[in-house]
């Protein structure tokens, strides 16, 4: 006979965990279809001047979810990322790559994942002391860059209709912009913009440099807008 505790170990050692972690802010959930909205999230309040890997490990002693059990995690880490074309990426070159391209990161691990649909490869690092606090408590662990699913889920989207498209994703006070041509970026960078009037310069910036229209191209703007109703209204007059 099965009870309803080997039902519910079970579900937890078959769920992934997801773990989001950007400079500033960690938060936790799972899928679980027991919750109220089959989601269960838990936001976890950083302690300023404390490593993002001390407070993860203080995390383990204080939050729910991390004290269930789980033994498959997916992590989601907000830090800047390089694209490689697919067919130009050697796995051997990376650590050189992602050093030319970005300095400060030489004590960091240097991750990558390939994005098969878009034909190009995400390298992205991650702190070395926050990397060996997941995989020492997790059997299974995946590390992700946070844009990937949003350009998964943009890049779909953007074979509907016949113009072209520029997307911007405003998270973590700062935007994500770009754009896709067939089954490629055609372009993406991040930048800081925790203002709506640094933000609209940027976007205007790239939006000219690609050449868009703006009487026929589109702009589609997602995310946590700053000074949402400012922003909407003076992109609207470009």
């Amino acid at each position: 006979m099965v009870t309803d505790m080997q039902i519910k170990g079970n579900n937890i050692q078959q769920a992934r965990l997801t773990i989001r972690v950007s400079r500033n802010t960690l938060s936790f959930s799972v899928v679980d279809r027991e919750a109220e909205h089959q989601l269960i999230y838990e936001p976890y309040t950083v302690k300023s001047g404390v490593s993002m890997a001390a407070n993860l490990r203080q995390a383990f002693k204080e939050s729910t979810l991390l004290q269930r059990g789980y033994q498959k995690v997916r992590v989601y880490l907000d830090s800047p990322i390089l694209l490689v074309p697919i067919e130009e990426f050697h796995e051997e070159d990376i650590d050189v790559l992602y050093q030319h391209a970005f300095n400060s990161h030489n004590s960091d691990a240097i991750l990558y994942r390939v994005q098969p649909e878009l034909n190009a490869v995400a390298v992205f690092p991650i702190n070395k002391d926050l990397k060996m606090v997941v995989e020492d408590n997790f059997k299974d662990v995946r590390f992700t860059p946070i844009m990937q699913p949003m350009w998964h889920y943009l890049h779909h989207r953007s074979f509907t209709g016949i113009h072209r498209k520029l997307y911007v994703y405003f998270h973590d006070k700062k935007l994500d912009v770009f754009g896709f041509e067939k089954n490629r970026f055609k372009f993406f960078n991040s930048f800081n913009a925790e203002h709506a009037k640094d933000a609209l310069y940027f976007i205007l910036y790239v939006w000219k440099q690609l050449g868009f229209n703006q009487m026929q191209d589109e702009l589609h703007v997602s995310g946590n807008v700053p000074d949402k109703d400012w922003f909407l209204y003076n992109t609207k007059l470009y």
